[in-house]
């Protein structure tokens, strides 16, 4: 099978250096305006070229999100940013809005177009016409089957590429055209600041007897009506190769570094087993169970996904303890503290193309070489002994039941 790309998000410069060196094939994220995910760091004009150096310098395509739909107001400091784009070297834009798009044809003609999910394309005929107007590539809608996805690719000119998100959050609505937050919080989901009041948990008002609560039931727990569960394709790959797909994406602009890295690493790891006729290591399945994430399903690609009532809450089992910044070829590595771990926790180790393997903590060393046997300060930069080298962007992490606090 032909391998696709494999897209990751890079909401900072941290989350952009653990999706590359975890095995991204490209990169998107966006400037300080125009992008959908306006609570990611996202990169300043200063930090726009050293995020597109560093990608490249590992072989990484960049993609840049302009996937808002600008008001007329805003219009006037847009050519300037595509321009600033273009020069930064970006390889692509994803672009959702028709004169955005005519736009960035004139000021970023290096960059390769995408068309954002943004737009919902969900027939061959919408893939086609944008493909005429000169995009290289369409996101298309989440709410596809693999059939219609299938379909799309039989009636597409076979140069437009096919993106589809493979793994992440999904929308209670048609993908970013919910206004529940723009109603209740004031919060613009087409500007990327989505309060998600699907999560809610709601009950129903009476119009004579204001103040009181009603409680809606679907059993003892409550009801969540709208709380969709999370996408994860990780066991579908080479369906998603077969049915005519270029490149798939993972959700999360927003999320954690430890996050970027940890469902990098597992997609990769299975991309590549998959590609090579090989069956996939458990162990890397296991992996996208170890970040925090509400139920997972299929998303629409074989049928509908179903509604998680019970609750809204993520799982989260797992702690990230320490970033290793660099480690000899003994395995003496030197760490940057991020949650709190004592010598005799046990413990896990996950880096860049490094299969999990477990440790008990030692004693370890702080900054002048004396015995420590807790670190406590954040960033504390202390040492310990592992079994053997590790890259550096390694994660020392613990399994902790972190929803019963």
């Amino acid at each position: 099978m032909r391998k696709p790309e494999l897209l990751a998000p890079a909401g900072d410069m941290e989350r952009l250096r653990m999706a590359v060196l975890y095995g991204a094939d490209a990169v998107y994220l966006a400037g300080t305006s125009f992008g959908m995910r306006s609570f990611a760091g996202n990169f300043s004009p200063e930090e726009l070229p050293e995020a597109v150096a560093f990608a490249h310098a590992h072989g990484v395509r960049v993609h840049v999100t302009v996937n808002t739909m600008p008001r007329g107001d805003e219009l006037p400091a847009l050519p300037a940013h595509l321009r600033l784009l273009n020069d930064s070297g970006v390889d692509a834009l994803i672009i959702a809005d028709l004169g955005v798009f005519r736009m960035a044809q004139r000021e970023a003609p290096n960059c390769e177009l995408h068309i954002s999910t943004q737009v919902s394309i969900a027939n061959a005929a919408c893939a086609a016409a944008w493909h005429e107007l000169g995009a290289k590539r369409v996101v298309l809608a989440r709410e596809l089957s693999l059939e219609e996805i299938r379909v799309i690719r039989r009636d597409t000119p076979p140069e437009l590429e096919l993106e589809t998100f493979a793994h992440g959050a999904m929308c209670v609505s048609y993908s970013g055209r919910c206004l529940l937050s723009n109603y209740m919080t004031g919060r613009d989901s087409n500007r990327g600041a989505c309060a998600q009041p699907c999560r809610y948990q709601y009950a129903l008002m009476e119009e004579k007897r204001p103040g009181e609560y009603f409680p809606v039931f679907e059993d003892e727990k409550g009801t969540y009506i709208m709380n969709s569960r999370d996408m994860c394709m990780i066991d579908h790959l080479a369906e998603l190769a077969e049915a005519g797909v270029d490149c798939i994406k993972i959700e999360g602009r927003a999320k954690s570094a430890y996050y970027a890295a940890i469902i990098t690493g597992a997609y990769r790891h299975a991309l590549d087993a998959v590609a090579a006729g090989e069956p996939v290591d458990p162990v890397w399945r296991d992996e996208v169970e170890h970040v925090s994430h509400r139920r997972y399903s299929t998303g629409f690609f074989f049928g509908q996904p179903g509604q998680y009532t019970e609750s809204s809450r993520y799982i989260r089992d797992w702690q990230v303890c320490a970033i290793v910044t660099d480690c000899t070829p003994d395995g003496m590595a030197t760490l940057s503290l991020r949650n709190k771990f004592a010598a005799g926790d046990e413990v896990e180790i996950v880096g860049p193309d490094t299969r999990p393997f477990s440790v008990t903590v030692p004693v370890m060393q702080d900054a002048d070489g004396l015995p420590l046997r807790e670190p406590r300060t954040p960033q504390m930069v202390f040492r310990m002994q592992l079994p053997r080298r590790v890259p550096a962007m390694s994660i020392v992490r613990r399994a902790v039941d972190l929803s019963a606090k």
